[in-house]
């Protein structure tokens, strides 16, 4: 009896383990197989994640390439964009023609910096020009268009450009013409701003010059921040900083009553011929600079639209 009582407790024994191991086993079996489906999901997310990312990747290089191509094209058949802003001196060419050229995405080119570059570049109209100035000459109209058509070569012109104190007379015009037609391509858009003689001397007196950027301040319409008045009210100069840099403004020599009813002469005198030149072209668009700088813009994007009248 006391034999097949501890028989059968062993065999109950060993069942119980037998089953606590086959569960453990189940158990073991479950978490593994739960720990590779959880590893499985994250690799599959993992993998759509990239996918996703490839997909949106290639999606924007094709967007890019395609982007490049249509620039390519307009750069080699769309005609460029060539405009020239007119105007006396404190009519407001230095307030939005910065404004135009980041609306067109366009450069302008200054005939100042761009004899500077070439003579500094070294390159063969530069060093002509260079010769001439250091003989005490003044750079005559073929080296300035010779320099023009070097500068218009370059990437960043091949959509258009603006033409900034160029050209100044008839003959001027008549040369920058003769290059771009050689060049297939013309002047598309003359912009001039309008202001009474009467109402410039105020401007141009009380302007202020960021000379390295060139923006402009003026003692009333558009101070810097840092502007300080004395006691009869003029500006001091130690206080007139550029409002992006810090570094001081300048007042050019020129920018003065007597200097400008000269400038006032020179302008009438040389750039009517000009418009004159360009009006049955029908590209000559006149805006109302004597009004608020909102009111100015206005009218200079009428003036830019296609088919503008």
């Amino acid at each position: 009896m006391t034999a097949r009582r501890a028989a059968t407790s062993s065999r109950s024994q060993a069942t119980r383990f037998s089953s606590t191991f086959q569960q453990q086993a189940t158990s073991s079996q479950r978490n593994k197989a739960l720990v590779a489906t959880t590893a499985g999901l994250v690799a599959v997310f993992a993998a759509l994640q990239q996918q996703e990312s490839n997909k949106t990747q290639n999606f924007w290089k094709s967007a890019k390439t395609a982007v490049k191509e249509t620039e390519q094209k307009f750069g080699t058949y769309w005609p460029r964009n060539i405009m020239i802003l007119f105007g006396p001196p404190g009519a407001g060419k230095g307030t939005h023609g910065p404004k135009v050229e980041e609306l067109l995405g366009i450069p302008a080119l200054s005939t100042g910096d761009m004899l500077r570059a070439a003579v500094s570049a070294g390159t063969e109209v530069g060093k002509k020009a260079k010769a001439v100035m250091n003989a005490g000459g003044l750079v005559s109209d073929d080296i300035v268009v010779g320099i023009i058509r070097d500068r218009i070569k370059e990437d960043d012109c091949k959509h258009g450009f603006i033409l900034d104190g160029f050209p100044r007379t008839l003959a001027q015009t008549k040369a920058l013409d003769k290059m771009l037609a050689e060049e297939g391509a013309c002047v598309t858009k003359v912009v001039e701003l309008e202001v009474p003689d009467s109402v410039l001397e105020e401007r141009i007196t009380g302007r202020w010059i960021h000379k390295s950027s060139g923006r402009s301040y003026h003692v009333k319409y558009a101070p810097p921040k840092s502007m300080k008045k004395s006691a009869d009210g003029k500006p001091v100069a130690e206080s007139m900083k550029d409002d992006a840099t810090g570094e001081p403004l300048m007042q050019r020599k020129d920018d003065t009553a007597q200097a400008l009813t000269k400038r006032l002469a020179s302008y009438h005198n040389e750039t009517v011929p000009i418009l004159k030149h360009y009006t049955p072209n029908g590209i000559v668009k006149s805006v109302n600079a004597n009004q608020g700088m909102d009111g100015v813009w206005g009218e200079v994007l009428l003036a830019l639209k296609r088919g503008a009248k």
